[in-house]
């Protein structure tokens, strides 16, 4: 007969699998798209063997599934809730894990040095693109920007900026956006991109958070 006790305890399958980092990058990297065993080690720095590990614990409990697709096994997220249980995660980390705020503080302590270098809220950046005020940077690599990305979004990979600067319009504010709050590539794009002179500022979130709003996706 099944008890509450049962109930808890296969929830805490679900906590236990979520209980490490490198997993939770696994699954910011799904929230991109659909991906290798291949990409997703090289993506969270893990070897293959280490990144298949992590998967098969996302796998037991219900966050992740895979499919072969000739050689490789090709994974997903089970469902979007999961970009929301992951936002939900770092709301209550910030909230009241001082050293949580403490990180986020150094991971973006220069965006508290200038006003202008402020992430742009959801809210906001809505009303930019409704009044055409602004153009999107998606400096995520091509294969997860090809997986889905903000409409009209102008995707070019950090390690290509310089190299692609024409592709970028000069007469309105940019806005850049990567994988997610904690992304550090959009950041370090809008540093680049100030200091040779552009309007230009980062998306508070990500890609995964917009499109598990129920926004509009290209």
């Amino acid at each position: 007969m099944t008890s509450q006790q049962d109930l808890l305890d296969t929830l805490a399958l679900v906590a236990r699998a979520l209980g490490n980092g490198h997993r939770l990058a696994l699954l910011e990297r799904l929230a991109q798209g659909d991906a290798s065993v291949e990409t997703l080690a090289n993506t969270a720095d893990l070897t293959i063997g280490n990144a298949s590990q992590h998967l098969q614990h996302l796998r037991r409990a219900g966050l992740v599934t895979a499919q072969r697709s000739g050689k490789q096994m090709i994974y997903r997220l089970t469902d979007e809730r999961i970009v929301n249980l992951l936002g939900l995660l770092r709301q209550v980390a910030e909230t009241n894990l001082a050293e949580m705020e403490r990180l986020v503080g150094r991971l973006f302590a220069d965006d508290d040095a200038d006003s202008a270098m402020e992430a742009v809220s959801r809210d906001e950046l809505l009303a930019a693109l409704a009044s055409g005020k602004v153009a999107l940077l998606d400096v995520r690599p091509e294969e997860e920007y090809e997986a889905g990305h903000l409409p009209e979004a102008i995707n070019i990979p950090l390690e290509q900026l310089e190299d692609m600067l024409g592709k970028l319009p000069k007469d309105r504010e940019i806005v850049a956006y990567c994988r997610g709050p904690y992304c550090v590539l959009s950041h370090e794009a809008v540093q680049r991109l100030r200091q040779l002179g552009y309007r230009v500022r980062r998306f508070e979130e990500g890609y995964p958070e917009w499109k598990a709003a129920g926004l509009p996706i290209a």
